[in-house]
C-alpha cells in the first residue's frame, strides 16, 4: 500500500508566504525559503509553492525564488502560478522544481495538458482544480477562485486524467480557510472515478480532519497551509496520529 503524503502549501504573493481565508484577506505567514527548509526537516513528504498573484497579474512565477527554495529542500517540490506554456514549465523545472501545477491555463487551453505531459512526462504535471458546490453541483472556478464556470468538477477531472496529468490537486472553495474539514464526499467520488492520485486541499483544521480525508475521502495526499505555518499542527505529531488511526505514512 502506498503511503499517504502530507504536503504543506506555500502560497506566495510578492515573494512572501501568505494564507487567506477563502482566498481573500491574506495575512503574512513568513519567508518562503525559511519555511521550506523547516518543512523539509520536519517530515513533510512534499511541498507545493503557488504564486497566487501570478495568474491574476499575468506575470510568471518567480523562478529565482523557486531556485532559492530548491537549494534548501531535499523533498519533491511542485510549483504553480501563471504557468501557461511549455517554456514556463521548462524554466521552473530547470530552476529546481520537481513538478508543476497548472490550473486556469488548463481550462482555457486543455491541449496544454497533453503538450506538457508529452514533453516532460505525466509525473511532472499536476492539474489544480478549484471547485465550489453551487446548488448541489460542483463547478470549476478560475483565477484563484474568482471566476465561476459551468464546468462540472468530475467531468473535468476525468478529462484531465485522459489528457495525461499525473495527479490532481482539488481545492474545495466551500471548505478552504474554514478549518472545518476537507470535502470528503467529493474527494471519495474523484478517487473512485480516477486512477491518478488526488491531493485534498481546503479545510484542514485539526488532526482528525486529515484522518478523515484519507479514510473517508480516500485522498492520496493532504495539503494545508495555515495549520502548519502557524504551528497549530506539527507534522511529526500528525503522522504519529495518522499511524495510530491505521493510515500508512512515512515517519
Amino acid at each position: 500500500m502506498l503511503t499517504k503524503r502530507i504536503i504543506p502549501c506555500l502560497d506566495i504573493k510578492d515573494g512572501r508566504t501568505v494564507k487567506g481565508v477563502n482566498f481573500i484577506d491574506l495575512r503574512d505567514a513568513g519567508d518562503p525559503v525559511e519555511l521550506a527548509e523547516i518543512y523539509a526537516k520536519s517530515g513533510a513528504d512534499e511541498l507545493v509553492f503557488l504564486d497566487i498573484s501570478a495568474t491574476e497579474e499575468k506575470r510568471k512565477t518567480l523562478a529565482n525564488l523557486v531556485r532559492r527554495v530548491a537549494e534548501k529542500v531535499n523533498i519533491p517540490f511542485t510549483v504553480g502560478g501563471g504557468i501557461s506554456s511549455v517554456e514556463d514549465v521548462d524554466i521552473l523545472l530547470k530552476n529546481g522544481a520537481d513538478k508543476v501545477s497548472i490550473n486556469s491555463s488548463a481550462v482555457k487551453n486543455p491541449d496544454l495538458i497533453n503538450e506538457l505531459a508529452a514533453k516532460f512526462g505525466s509525473q511532472c504535471i499536476t492539474v489544480a482544480i478549484d471547485a465550489k458546490q453551487v446548488n448541489g453541483e460542483w463547478l470549476v472556478h478560475l483565477v484563484g477562485g474568482k471566476v465561476p464556470t459551468d464546468i462540472n468538477l468530475f467531468q473535468w477531472a476525468k478529462e484531465v486524467e485522459e489528457r495525461g496529468a499525473g495527479e490532481i490537486l482539488f481545492t474545495s472553495m466551500n471548505n478552504d480557510g474554514t478549518k472545518e474539514g476537507f470535502a470528503n464526499e467529493a474527494l471519495a467520488v474523484l478517487s473512485s472515478e480516477l486512477n491518478i492520485p488526488i491531493i485534498a486541499s481546503g479545510g484542514a483544521g485539526n488532526m482528525q480532519h486529515f484522518c478523515d480525508t484519507f479514510i473517508e475521502g480516500k485522498a492520496d495526499a493532504a495539503l494545508a497551509a495555515s495549520v502548519f505555518h502557524f504551528k497549530e499542527i506539527e507534522i511529526k505529531d500528525l503522522k504519529e496520529e495518522l499511524r495510530r488511526n491505521g493510515v500508512e505514512v512515512r515517519l
